[in-house]
């Protein structure tokens, strides 16, 4: 019989229904979490697109916070996309003043990195991790990756301003990506992180 994980999606703020759509695709239980009781009922985590500033806000206001950093500190998977990624940053650039992260991913980020909401836009992205077919990437006022430790896997870049950007990284059992793949209906990626979550 084939595990079938129970995967969290941090529901304070961002498109919450879109991830649980998409894990539930992918084989996975999932779950909204709101509470800290609900942070230990749970095998991964994913952290959506949205605002990353009123998400910082509302899980401390929720008392989120802790029980999520000290999860992650002991190794439970996470994925972020977007402000999930943002979420997810060991660092910030051009971040609001008392503006925290969770932590986990030894990158630093720049927030709204392609611009402002005028300047979305989509792109083909080629990922051998997800197979032969590209995938296609939805970028909404998105971070890019700035710097990667050593032990950063880069799983995706684009070419913007005469240089590479990343915009997909795995760090262990943490991924995060600068796209929205909760909205286009190709849900490879959110497989791949159920499969990371399996493993686990």
């Amino acid at each position: 019989m084939t595990l079938q994980p129970t995967i969290g999606v941090l529901a304070v703020q961002g498109d919450v229904r879109e991830h649980v759509r998409a894990l539930e695709s992918a084989g996975a239980r999932a779950v909204a979490v709101r509470r800290p009781s609900e942070v230990e009922a749970i095998d991964g985590l994913v952290i959506p697109g949205g605002e990353s500033t009123t998400m910082d806000k509302l899980c401390r206001i929720f008392d989120l916070r802790d029980p999520l950093v000290a999860r992650l500190r002991a190794g439970m998977p996470a994925y972020g996309s977007c402000a999930g990624m943002i979420m997810l940053a060991d660092r910030i650039l051009d971040g609001h003043r008392d503006q925290q992260t969770l932590g986990g991913l030894d990158i630093t980020v720049r927030r709204n990195a392609f611009g402002r909401q005028v300047d979305s836009f989509e792109d083909d992205l080629r990922i051998r991790e997800l197979g032969p077919e590209p995938v296609r990437a939805v970028f909404i006022r998105a971070p890019w990756v700035e710097e990667t430790g050593d032990d950063v896997h880069v799983l995706a870049s684009v070419h913007v301003g005469g240089a590479d950007h990343p915009v997909a990284v795995r760090q262990g059992d943490i991924v995060a990506t600068s796209f929205h793949p909760e909205v286009t209906g190709d849900h490879r990626f959110h497989q791949y992180f159920v499969d990371v979550v399996r493993q686990r």
